[in-house]
């Protein structure tokens, strides 16, 4: 121990004196004009030496030792320059870069091929080799995001802009910074795909509780992958690397000449998208001579590219050797400009990377864990990021931070709250009637919402028009853990039934697990899977006379218990007692007289007479299941631990079993079923592929009722909350089954990958959709659907097909009009 204790103050003293020895060099990077030049590359002439990056004012600062130091100073699309400094005190420093000169031998004019395609293809083939070269490594990385409010209305859906620009500290024309963030993380990466992150300090301004929405992951960008993601919602499809395996079949090329850097030939080469549509890239790629390595890139998307919100991103990375040969990124950069709605934004992602060092120590399990947040990093002061940030700030970022800090520690007041409560909490009756109302008590954590009058009204045959009215409470119990208590309420009234109805519910978190409490009585969907929306419904049976939606009376009371286990194993656990009440029709009322002759029974098995499906009866039932996606990745935050989804499928086992004899109940069964689905399976450039499939038994049949029956989802309206699970052509109810069944559903979304290629669709970014359903029950046998058609934004409009053995299913066909709701 006490050998140890003198080893760790040795330490100290050395890392102090060595600290003592050092001296800050700031200087500006500027052209030949004498403007700036934003986020410049400045590092040590020897390999993996100690780097940092100017700001978009080109201006930059870093620590050096005493002595003589030679300094590389890159940017992309200007000649590298070098700079000697002693460093025998604080010094300044001014460095001009000259555009870079691009020399084009005349052995490429002519006819011929040109020479760009060659270099290309000697890229292509070392690709592979260059993607796998990289030996485990660590290194820090520093991420500034700033975001601006470019342009916005006075007012946008009756919200006041400028009022809402002074809490967030806009200027007067309700522009200026929005977002202003920054961080440092240590990565541990073992290529290709191994990625552990740790921030280490994070500071967002305007709120010092707040955690960075920077991430080193979601930056991470490889060109030597044949596809790039980037940001999620930018893209239907993933981008296409300049250099991936199919490249020539994407892009054409040009080469605009070499030049010498560092003993190294670089090729500039131009690179040209074949198509509009495509998610193709444009602008320039830096490759190396002989070794076929990218050096650099300045590449561009934009609307052609069929991006999403924004107009262009530029993408700006430089790569550097490091001492084991092999090379890594310097800096990243992401600028942005998009806008929607009336609203321009701008801004820019920046990574500093520096610090790399190779085969660390990797223990076993270690990428299990894919970003760690410890407790404090946020409470960084000052003077620390003043010394460790590579990338100063510029005028109107300090002035941000002070600006944001002074309104955060006046936002944090009573007074302050309660006024803004004041402001947000004025009744207004246009809101009650269609949105609802939201009372916020900011000092407490908590609100209650209440329902839209309006958007509570529906209509169906056995209720007649009927209110159905919510308000809920939730107040914020544990901010570190973001857990919620939450209390709910429903009042239900059917005007030609006169009949009422209402429950009460709450979640509890009690530890790592929620506990859900209900009971009271509601009027609901004899098929427990919501196959028909009320919305939907109402629309059909007023308009057409086609209500198809059945309904009966539950009382209830009910528990459901659901916790996380370790390796991502998610358990819960329910009971519940119902009173079931099967309910006639109370009005044949439509809009059009005609259509009355339409209207059924609220018996979906005997439509043409109101004959009790059930008897009334009681149910006590309970239900154990478990869910596992095969996926252990995780992220660590202060006191809490949030499994990321896996790219492998989920999944869950549950049994219900039906008690006879306890509480008056009148069921006795056995209900096993597995499900396995995966939502999302990207195909790269192809789409996405997802499926759920579903099987159960009933192992115990001997006493159940209608309600009690595995149900499946159908659609028989033209508009529709269509679902992945969603049959297109089947009854609501009459398939339902007590026995054995199995129903599965896949369904592949392209993506893009065919409209893109048409102009007059190009612009609608229509994505074209294939699926199919299938389902197997004794009493129905085989059944089969297929469906194709477009998807836009949340609407889709399919044809679909049946395959049905059964005689009344067998070779259906209808158009469907898909709107996601949720």
């Amino acid at each position: 121990m006490r050998r140890l204790s003198l080893t760790l103050v040795f330490i100290g003293i050395v890392t102090t004196l060595t600290y003592a020895q050092s001296h800050q060099l700031t200087g500006r990077v500027i052209d030949e004009k004498g403007d700036p030049v934003p986020f410049a590359s400045i590092y040590g002439r020897k390999a993996g030496g100690g780097g940092t990056s100017a700001n978009n004012e080109g201006i930059f600062k870093m620590q050096l030792p005493v002595g003589e130091h030679e300094l590389l100073i890159r940017s992309v699309g200007y000649k590298q320059a070098t700079k000697r400094v002693t460093m025998d005190a604080d010094r300044d420093i001014q460095v001009i870069l000259l555009a870079e000169s691009y020399l084009l031998d005349e052995v490429v004019i002519g006819n011929g091929e040109d020479p760009a395609y060659a270099i290309i293809r000697r890229a292509i083939r070392q690709r592979k080799a260059h993607l796998l070269e990289a030996a485990p490594y660590t290194a820090k990385v520093y991420i500034k995001g700033v975001q601006r409010l470019l342009q916005a209305p006075k007012k946008f859906l009756g919200v006041d802009i400028d009022e809402i620009g002074r809490e967030i500290g806009l200027d007067a024309n309700r522009t200026g910074i929005v977002y202003l963030s920054e961080s440092e993380s240590r990565i541990t990466v073992r290529p290709p795909d191994d990625f552990h992150e740790e921030m280490i300090s994070s500071k967002f301004s305007g709120n010092n509780r707040a955690f960075s929405f920077n991430r080193a992951a979601d930056l991470k960008l490889n060109f030597y992958e044949n596809h790039q993601p980037i940001f999620d919602g930018l893209s239907a499809r993933p981008f296409v690397s300049p250099i991936a395996d199919n490249a020539l079949a994407y892009y054409r090329y040009r080469l605009l000449g070499t030049t010498e850097e560092n003993g190294l030939t670089i090729n500039k080469i131009e690179v040209i998208p074949r198509r509009k549509g495509e998610p193709l890239y444009e602008g320039d790629i830096y490759i190396v001579d002989d070794t076929w390595r990218i050096y650099g890139v300045n590449l561009q998307l934009t609307k052609a590219s069929s991006i999403n919100v924004l107009d262009t991103l530029d993408v700006q990375q430089e790569f550097i050797p490091l001492e084991n040969g092999q090379w890594q990124p310097s800096s990243i950069r992401f600028d942005f400009v998009g806008g929607l709605l009336g609203f321009r934004v701008g801004g820019y992602f920046a990574a500093v990377y520096s610090e790399y060092a190779a085969n660390p120590e990797i223990k076993k399990g270690a990428f299990n864990e894919v970003l760690r947040i410890a407790e404090g990093i946020n409470e960084r002061d000052s003077a620390y990021w003043a010394e460790n940030r590579p990338l100063l700030l510029t005028d109107e970022e300090q002035r941000d931070y002070v600006r944001k800090d002074s309104l955060q520690r006046r936002r944090e007041t009573k007074e302050y709250r309660d006024s803004l409560d004041r402001v947000t909490n004025r009744f207004k009756p246009l809101g009650i009637l269609t949105t609802g109302y939201t009372h916020r008590n900011r000092a407490n954590r908590s609100f209650f919402a209440f329902d839209g009058l309006a958007t509570s009204l529906l209509f169906n045959s056995v209720e007649g028009l009927a209110l159905n009215y919510g308000i809920r409470y939730t107040k914020q119990i544990d901010t570190l853990r973001n857990r919620n208590f939450t209390v709910y309420g429903n009042a239900r009234y059917g005007f030609a039934n006169k009949r009422f109805n209402g429950y009460l519910g709450t979640y509890l978190p009690i530890g790592k697990s929620t506990l859900h409490l209900y009971g009271g009585s509601n009027v609901q969907d004899l098929n427990n899977r919501g196959a028909l929306q009320p919305l939907f419904n109402t629309i059909s049976t007023t308009l057409f006379g086609r209500n198809y939606l059945k309904l009966y009376e539950r009382t209830f009371g009910g528990l459901e218990w659901r916790y996380t286990l370790p390796a991502n194993v998610t358990a819960t656990a329910s009971a519940v007692w119902e009173n079931r009440l099967w309910l006639p029709n109370s009005t044949d009322y439509t809009f059009w007289e005609r259509n009355k002759q339409h209207l059924t029974s609220n018996n979906p098995l005997v439509p043409g007479e109101d004959i009790p499906l059930f008897a009334e009866n009681q149910a006590f039932k309970i239900t154990m299941g478990l869910s596992y996606d095969f996926g252990t990745r995780y992220e660590t935050y202060p006191h809490r631990r949030v499994y990321l989804p896996s790219k492998w499928p989920t999944l869950a086992v549950t049994y219900t079993k039906g008690l006879p004899r306890i509480f008056g109940s009148d069921v006795d069964y056995d209900l096993l079923m597995a499900r396995l689905y995966k939502t999302g399976i990207g195909l790269g450039l192809y789409g996405q592929v997802s499926f759920d499939v579903r099987a159960g038994t009933f192992l115990n049949d001997r006493q159940l009722r209608y309600t009690d029956y595995q149900h499946f989802k159908g659609t028989k309206t033209l508009i529709s909350d269509q679902q992945l699970t969603t049959f297109l052509l089947l009854d609501y109810y009459r398939y339902s089954t007590a026995g054995n069944f199995v129903e599965a559903h896949g369904e592949y979304n392209l993506s893009t990958l065919l409209t893109s290629k048409v102009p007059l669709l190009r612009r609608l970014k229509l994505q074209e959709i294939i699926g199919f359903h299938y389902m197997h029950t004794g009493e129905l046998g085989h059944y089969g659907e297929w469906h194709v058609g477009l998807e836009w934004q949340r609407l889709r409009v399919i044809y679909a097909r049946s395959l049905g053995s059964a005689a009344d299913l067998r070779g259906q066909q209808a158009i469907r009009i898909g709107v996601r709701l949720f």
